[in-house]
């Protein structure tokens, strides 16, 4: 096959304890998944259906790397976030069954231009500025289910500077993993491949040039990464 230009190369994530890579297809965002989070940002956490997003898979940074301070915005926050990543794929998924299309679990960083997102929202628009631009997508290496399990309690944290900023419990999402996977799966034909941020914590603020962000969720991986 001949292509018209080089084709991009896969975005991949490290999987822990082995040299293979996760290839990544898509990148599905949860909104609004933890009630103190949804009243922050002026909300009523009534259990409504979810709210999806999305990023472009190569929007994954490795846990680690170095993020520019991305343009046009003057008010980028941190939103630390449980990973769900996908070894199975498919269609109106049942909540009953979900779990058994999971391959592993991370730590991710859903990094918000929020000035962007406001605008957004205050005139109707969508929110892919706001929430898909480059390098948007911290994200430590997936541990397998095998491994780890399916977390459904446990601490999530995150630290800016050394200062806590977001401190919660995985038992305080709204809607849960196999929950979010039976309705986005009713939406999109969900591939191997997948990784679904599945919603952030109470606490998200600005971060500038310099600082240093640590977070984490137990018995996953530690986030480590350094706004530039």
């Amino acid at each position: 096959m001949k292509y018209a230009v080089p084709p991009a190369a896969m975005p991949t994530v490290e999987v822990a304890g082995t040299e293979e890579r996760f290839p990544v297809h898509r990148i599905y965002c949860v909104g609004r998944n933890y009630a103190d989070h949804v009243r922050e940002m002026g909300s009523d956490p009534k259990r409504d259906p979810p709210i999806f997003f999305a990023k472009p898979a190569d929007a994954v940074v490795a846990n680690g790397a170095p993020v520019p301070y991305p343009p046009q915005t003057n008010n980028l926050h941190h939103e630390i976030e449980l990973v769900v990543a996908l070894g199975r794929g498919g269609r109106d998924i049942g909540a009953d069954r979900a779990l058994d299309h999971v391959f592993g679990y991370a730590v991710g960083n859903d990094l918000t231009r929020r000035d962007l997102q406001h605008a957004a929202k205050n005139g109707g628009a969508p929110w892919d500025a706001a929430k898909g631009f480059d390098r948007s997508a911290p994200v430590t290496a997936i541990r397998r289910a095998a491994e780890v399990g399916h977390p459904t309690s446990g601490a999530i944290w995150l630290e800016v500077n050394g200062e806590s900023r977001q401190r919660a419990d995985l038992t305080e999402m709204i809607w849960s993993v196999p929950e979010i996977l039976a309705v986005l799966s009713s939406y999109f034909e969900l591939q191997a491949g997948d990784l679904i941020f599945t919603g952030t914590p109470a606490g998200v603020g600005p971060i500038v040039r310099g600082d240093s962000l640590v977070g984490g969720i137990d018995g996953l991986d530690t986030l480590r990464t350094t706004i530039v």
